[in-house]
């Protein structure tokens, strides 16, 4: 029997969350526009979303499933998922691409005075053209788009069972492609190539695709972990780290994990070793009740002695089908920690001038405390063969 995909039953569910949200907040219709979004709701992947050409739109009205208004070359994919109501339209159209079926389609929902729910808050796009999305409001009117009223934000950020095994899943192909890092891996190796090869490792132990992939190799640390890789070689004495956000089945993984080319320093190790303390303290207090803050600071706790962390701004985030979800580990990020959520534990830590190391785990918030999805690593930097 198949994995893939989710039973429709898992649909209803979320669509009757959002209904009991709706109603609390008056609002007769959610529309929705971006990818993860109306995934979410309907449980529709594909790739095509790549091309920005078209829009796609989502309604989940106050009673009743959703409804799609899609461009018609996406109507055969949808009809395979558990959507019913599907209206489309030749796409791309330069006089009207689908503004006036979403107007007919919201104003049949959604009545003449309706509120219609929008995310509008952090972390949140419109993916329609910015004159597109006035058309549709004077065509509206009198009804209103407001805000969703986080609806969609406190929805997706507490996952299903189902859910969170799929990001196990994730995180279990990316623990496999690290453990055979050794095969690619070695002084002399263009960085460039490691990064080409480490994706055919995560393709090779099943994810889907590998959005994702940053890192370094520099000697005692590295200056940053977001910069494309060079050709430069990988020498005796880096620290060579590979992140990798891949997916499988529409979820994500999002952990790193570091290596010593060669062989390693005792101030190298200990960073690394302080890295993994900040990751345990966290665990700690992962639990329901404690708040993205608290995670921030047991972490810098460790890694900075409490001085409020790094310009990398955050020691960690929410995951799911981004990469990168709500809430974030920050000082000012009050949100509570509820059983479900997945989320990231990332400290980073000073090795010398201008170089620092990275460690993250992902880990699911339980009832009783916190559990890894990721294999953890230990307070050992491994060490990678050195010139072949």
């Amino acid at each position: 029997m198949s994995d893939r995909g989710f039973p429709i039953e898992e649909f209803r569910t979320r669509v009757l969350k959002a209904q009991t949200l709706m109603a609390k907040a008056g609002l007769a219709a959610l529309l929705v526009t971006t990818e993860p979004d109306l995934r979410y709701f309907s449980g529709y992947l594909t790739r095509f979303w790549e091309s920005p050409t078209r829009p796609w739109f989502l309604i989940v009205p106050a009673s009743g499933e959703p409804i799609a208004v899609i461009p018609s070359i996406g109507a055969a994919l949808m009809a395979r998922t558990w959507i019913k109501d599907i209206r489309s339209w030749r796409a791309p159209d330069l006089v009207d691409d689908g503004v006036s079926l979403l107007a007919e389609t919201l104003r049949e929902v959604a009545g003449t005075s309706g509120v219609i729910g929008l995310p509008m808050g952090h972390e949140s796009h419109l993916r329609m053209p910015l004159a597109d999305y006035a058309r549709l409001t004077a065509k509206l009117a009198p009804s209103v788009i407001g805000d969703d009223a986080g609806i969609l934000r406190s929805l997706r950020m507490v996952k299903s069972d189902a859910e969170i095994n799929k990001i196990r899943a994730a995180c279990g192909i990316a623990d496999r492609a690290f453990a055979r890092v050794s095969e690619i891996a070695a002084s002399g190796e263009p960085l460039d190539r490691v990064f080409r090869r480490f994706q055919m490792l995560c393709l090779d132990e099943g994810a889907d695709w590998v959005p994702y992939l940053a890192g370094a190799s520099e000697q005692g640390g590295y200056s940053d972990v977001i910069s494309p890789a060079t050709e430069t070689p990988l020498a005796e004495g880096d620290v060579l780290m590979l992140d990798t956000g891949l997916v499988r089945d529409g979820y994500f993984c999002d952990f790193d994990r570091n290596f010593a080319i060669g062989a390693t320093t005792e101030a190298n190790n200990a960073a690394h070793a302080r890295l993994i303390e900040a990751v345990d303290s966290a665990m700690q207090i992962a639990r329901p009740g404690a708040t993205a803050a608290d995670l921030f600071h047991a972490m810098d706790r460790i890694v900075t002695g409490g001085a409020g962390g790094s310009d990398a701004g955050r020691l960690g985030h929410g995951l799911g089908m981004q990469l990168t979800e709500w809430p974030s580990l920050i000082p000012a990020d009050q949100t509570e920690l509820q059983e479900g959520m997945v989320l990231t534990l990332e400290p980073g830590i000073e090795t010398g001038p201008g170089r620092m190391l990275v460690h993250e785990e992902n880990i699911v918030i339980r009832a009783s405390g916190a559990e890894f999805l990721s294999t953890p690593a230990g307070p050992h930097m491994p060490v990678l063969r050195g010139a072949r």
